[in-house]
């Protein structure tokens, strides 16, 4: 499409903008409209490639919203290339509606849910490591605000796309001055921003966001670029094209009154409504087909001592083979992980995020969007800083796996900073989202292949210091399931357990045997979903219920059981973590804890009489 009929297209999705947004009465106009020609320019200047009747198509070039308020506009050119009707557009906001306040993937061509500003060059980044696996040729567009150039996650992608010289990463930064209560930090400086960007090693080009000939040059210009990652910088005016919001503060979120429209749509001028641009088709590319190989059997013997995370670190490189699509990113804690076993052996499927857990869970769902399994390992507690990735990514029903080690005080002295101890709580409250908590090395590496197995977001909550073998190489488990450990017709109380305090249970079951008081052991590896049936069935036949976890109670396995009975739980008694927790050995923490066998024996005694 010429320069004429662009400008054309630009009017008649201003136009539509503004219809749009007047339906619905919100929506974020003016912040559409500041950035129509940078998208106009790019979709329909015959650079972007991509057949948008099959969205998942491995050699598409990729277009990310990361300033998912800006959904009009999204929908406004999907609507411009025929994939979206004019009168589906007055359904913006509406329920029922695909065309949702931000981007959601009931839209089938917005790649991820966006919206909580920061996170779209994070995932863009993932989607472009993924290309670059798999040898194509296609590019990752990413369209920024300027406001969200504020938000740390964005220099943590920043940094690492430059380090690693991605040169299929493409961010379009919107540079119209205005955020959503008034100035950004640089409002137009364009230079000032260059000059951060370029510090990272990206390449920056600087363009005047309004003038489409310049913007089809540049972006021809950053296709030809092959030596690093590249910011075209828009310098715009917020609200452009519509006289009375152009340029002014206090128009963020508001749409305009009919009146006001109808002012507007004059502004614009004269528009053919039947005008459709055409976007390029990509070249024929699949990804390289990798064979699929079986995984070795396992080999622990019982008693073994094996910490659940170095199980987990050898069961990745032993299913490895079998999963092809299997890519390890690490949060510069692999020797801790034991993810370096699998780096060791697969290097080119495995990403060093460095000390960034925002931006990893990006790169994750990025990933896991190109159609690989993406596995995260870092320390549990440092997930709390990424929760607002990890909630946006619960959105996007892709099957993303996250193992966290170091949890609990069991880890002993390295003291309160480093232990996991609201990891189950935060990923309970995910939607889509599985909790497996492993007490052994057999558990660990069968969990860890049933997740790979398996779909949506799965988080492995892993033990950092030895524990004995007590399972069989041949023992079945399942998402959703328990064990039984201990039983009898005489069964007094059950105790509930998982990870480290279930072995903490088996030894005060054998300590209350000896007193002739005889208790239920379950290990309930997997929290969520959680094994309801095996639990009612404790709570019939035993009366006490027990729960001993090595968590905070709030949101952890108490909880999670006293949910699931209902009516049924009665008084479910907890032992867990109330103590601020401090350094020493990890049984000496257990005790002050009062989530060791002694404490639990106590407990059962109390209970019993």
């Amino acid at each position: 499409m010429d320069n004429l009929g662009l400008e054309a297209l630009s009017r008649l999705i201003r136009a539509w903008l503004i219809r749009m947004t007047t339906a619905a009465g919100s929506g974020h106009l003016s912040s559409s409209l500041s950035a129509v020609e940078l998208m106009v320019g790019l979709m329909f200047g015959g650079v972007f490639r991509a057949d948008l009747r099959r969205p998942g198509y491995p050699n598409n070039d990729r277009l990310i919203f990361s300033k998912g308020h800006a959904a009009p506009l999204l929908y406004a050119l999907y609507a411009a290339a025929g994939r979206v009707s004019p009168k589906e557009l007055l359904t913006l906001r509406k329920f029922g509606s695909r065309l949702e306040g931000h981007p959601m993937p009931r839209f089938p061509n917005a790649e991820v849910p966006t919206g909580s500003l920061g996170q779209g060059l994070s995932v863009a980044l993932g989607e472009a490591l993924a290309a670059r696996m798999d040898k194509l040729i296609c590019r990752v567009y990413c369209l920024l605000g300027d406001s969200e150039m504020a938000e740390g996650s964005v220099w943590e992608a920043i940094q690492l796309a430059g380090f690693l010289r991605v040169n299929n990463l493409v961010a379009v930064l919107d540079l119209n001055g205005l955020g959503q209560s008034g100035p950004t930090m640089l409002q137009h400086d364009a230079r000032a921003m260059a000059r951060r960007v370029e510090g990272f090693g990206w390449k920056t080009m600087i363009v005047d966001g309004h003038d489409l000939k310049k913007i089809v040059t540049i972006f021809q210009q950053a296709a030809k670029s092959k030596d690093s990652p590249i910011i075209i910088i828009g310098q715009t005016i917020k609200g452009q094209g519509v006289s009375l919001i152009s340029g002014q503060p206090g128009w963020h979120g508001r749409a305009l009154t009919q009146e006001e429209a109808d002012q507007a749509a004059r502004d614009v001028g004269p528009v053919n409504e039947k005008l459709r641009g055409s976007v390029m088709k990509p070249e024929a590319r699949q990804p390289l087909a990798a064979k699929r190989k079986s995984a070795r059997e396992l080999k622990y013997r019982l008693g073994d001592m094996v910490a659940p995370r170095l199980a987990l670190g050898r069961g990745l490189v032993r299913l490895a083979p079998a999963f092809p699509s299997l890519v390890v990113l690490d949060g510069e804690v692999k020797n801790s992980t034991y993810t370096e076993l699998f780096e060791k052996r697969f290097a080119r499927r495995f990403v060093e995020g460095y000390i960034a857990e925002q931006n990893i869970v990006g790169m994750s769902l990025g990933l896991a969007k190109r159609g690989k399994l993406p596995v995260m390992a870092t320390f549990g507690a440092f997930y709390t800083r990424a929760l607002d990735q990890l909630r946006m990514a619960s959105y996007s029903r892709q099957h993303l796996m996250f193992i966290g080690t170091h949890v609990g005080v069991h880890i002993g002295q390295d003291g309160p900073s480093q232990m996991g101890l609201q990891d189950m709580a935060l990923f309970r409250t995910l939607e889509n989202s599985m909790i497996l908590y492993p007490s052994d090395a057999v558990a660990a590496e069968r969990l860890l292949e049933k997740s790979l197995r398996g779909q949506g977001m799965v988080y492995l909550r892993a033990t950092r210091n030895p524990l004995p073998v007590i399972y069989k190489p041949t023992t079945r488990f399942t998402i959703g399931g328990s064990q039984v450990l201990r039983r009898s017709k005489d069964d007094r109380a059950t105790v509930v357990a998982a990870g480290v305090t279930l072995h903490e249970a088996l030894k005060a079951a054998d300590i209350l045997a000896k007193r002739k008081i005889r208790v239920r052991v379950i290990d309930l590896y997997s929290i969520k979903p959680i094994d309801t049936a095996t639990l009612k069935q404790a709570a019939r036949e035993s009366k006490h219920l027990m729960v001993v976890e090595d968590h905070y109670p709030e949101g952890g396995i108490a909880e999670a059981v006293r949910s699931a009975l209902g009516k049924q739980a009665g008084v479910v008694m907890s032992l867990a973590v109330r103590k601020t927790p401090r350094s020493g050995k990890p049984e000496e923490l257990l005790k002050y804890e009062g989530i060791n066998a002694a404490a639990i024996v106590t407990a059962v005694v109390k209970i019993t009489r």
